[in-house]
């Protein structure tokens, strides 16, 4: 398949994500609640998530932002749910080098979250792409405290 080719199916990905965002809302009883902003565009999340006994049984967002953010949230909380807090911090890990243009771990499956390595080419965009993961990265830390 051409870059070009690739590009394309990779912006349709993240527009559907977009468009059609999964898991979107909230999760009331005591789940965790973060709540974080990207200044710089205005870009906001709600992220709740019910942890128990070490595993992200449920994840849910809402707010409002630009393409790459939500689509990004709608990834992340498909990519962690079931997962184990150190499986879904490892992802978080491996998504920030991905951002970062660093090398990071290809053996595992990340899904349509590989759709997002393009904005690692767009520095001011880059903040956009990680905020829901900065933000559950706060709230599985909160949680284990």
């Amino acid at each position: 398949m051409s870059s070009n080719n690739l590009d394309q199916l990779y912006r349709q990905v993240i527009m559907d994500h977009y468009k059609n965002p999964r898991n979107k809302g909230s999760i009331e009883d005591g789940a965790l609640t973060i709540d974080m902003n990207n200044p710089t565009c205005g870009d906001r999340i709600h992220l709740t998530l019910q942890v128990e006994d070490g595993v992200v049984q449920n994840a849910k967002f809402d707010g409002e932002g630009c393409s790459i953010s939500m689509s990004s949230a709608s990834m992340m909380t498909q990519a962690i749910k079931g997962k184990k807090v150190e499986e879904a911090l490892q992802l978080s890990t491996i998504f920030s080098d991905m951002m970062l243009g660093k090398e990071y771990d290809d053996s595992i499956d990340l899904g349509d979250i590989e759709a997002l390595n393009g904005v690692s080419k767009f520095p001011a965009r880059i903040k956009c792409a990680t905020l829901a993961w900065k933000a559950m990265e706060k709230g599985v830390s909160e949680e284990q405290k």
